[in-house]
């Protein structure tokens, strides 16, 4: 295992920068996630770090070697590709040992590795078969129990969960983060799925447009996102942002509602924010709003209301009775609230 250095990384193709000065500490043992919308530059990251892109300029150490100019090969990584990238005409043993027979390791070491990385994934009776005999997440652990196999100082995963579906996604995602505490092997996971980001990392790296947002823990992240985006990408549902200005008596709307704000709450927001599982709704004394569309789940109701002219997005454990254009009274958490600036950086708040 090693720790992994992104000093001033930068990518060019051609006059287009994709990647913008990024700077990254990865310590040993923990599991890191690039997350952001597609075209942020996660995915270059990740290939730099393997060695499949070049570097345009900084550096990128795995351990305490410089590994700009190292062939993947020699970078002691392992990499999970998205679409398994598996031999078709080999078995599931064969798959995962490849890479030891390339390096000459002996049959009989490779035979025990395989078999202690077939234990761990619960692939032991699959060993004879071949990839199309498979489903989609035992190919994705083949996937895995191939990097497993080489002991890498470092794992690489590049959306290995996006081509499952959503029932295995949950299962698989519960597989990773087990096996990543067993093993404790440093790893680099890119994805684009915040929930993916909130529930497996110990550290989440934000970008967009190829600089990094913010660098922090999950619950970091979502409690004291830095600005709006961040804010607007961490959380399911998202957060619901509210235009306005400050005024002595709290957030005053675009529409002269008044929202209530910390005590102490920094002047200059035109942004309030709150996320939706943060609205109560009340009886009596509350804010007006108009009911406009129910979406039950079972556990959870989220609802959509129209607050003036602005949407807001609830989620409440009770069972609403009310109806469609019906009015509700709604009430923010006032400990729960975000204040932006007309940059959308995240203003200092007093509760903080």
């Amino acid at each position: 295992m090693a720790n992994v250095a992104i000093n001033q990384a930068r990518k060019f193709y051609g006059m287009v920068e994709a990647l913008k000065g990024i700077d990254i500490d990865i310590e040993d043992g923990q599991f890191v996630v690039l997350v952001g919308p597609s075209g942020c530059g996660k995915s270059t990251l990740l290939r730099m770090i393997a060695g499949l892109e070049t570097i345009s300029d900084g550096d990128i150490l795995i351990g305490d070697t410089v590994v700009n100019d190292l062939a993947p090969k020699d970078r002691d990584i392992a990499m999970v590709f998205q679409n398994y990238a598996l031999y078709p005409h080999m078995t599931v043993a064969q798959n995962m040992g490849f890479s030891l027979k390339l390096q000459g390791v002996p049959k009989d070491e490779i035979k025990s590795k395989v078999e202690n990385a077939a234990a761990i994934l619960g692939l032991g009776t699959l060993l004879d078969r071949q990839p199309r005999q498979l489903s989609g997440g035992q190919r994705q652990r083949v996937a895995m129990g191939r990097a497993i196999v080489r002991n890498p100082q470092v794992f690489l995963f590049d959306e290995p969960l996006s081509n499952l579906d959503a029932k295995l996604r949950v299962q698989m995602r519960t597989e990773i983060k087990e096996l990543h505490q067993r093993l404790r092997t440093t790893t680099v996971y890119v994805t684009h799925d915040q929930i993916e980001a909130m529930t497996m990392a110990d550290k989440i790296v934000v970008m967009r447009d190829g600089m990094v947002e913010q660098i922090g823990s999950p619950l970091d992240l979502y409690d004291r996102p830095a600005n709006v985006f961040v804010a607007g990408f961490i959380g399911s549902p998202s957060m619901n942002f509210l235009s306005g200005t400050m005024t002595p008596d709290g957030f005053r709307t675009e529409e002269g509602i008044v929202l209530p704000v910390p005590a102490g709450a920094a002047s200059g927001a035109i942004t309030y924010g709150v996320r939706p599982e943060h609205i109560e709704l009340i009886e009596g004394d509350g804010i007006a709003a108009e009911l406009v569309v129910i979406e039950p789940t079972g556990a959870e109701t989220q609802f959509v209301a129209r607050l003036g002219g602005q949407s807001v997005t609830g989620l409440v454990r009770d069972r609403l009775q009310q109806r469609p254009g019906d009015t509700i009274r709604i009430r923010p958490m006032v400990d729960a609230v975000h204040l932006f600036d007309r940059s959308g950086a995240r203003l200092d708040q007093s509760r903080q």
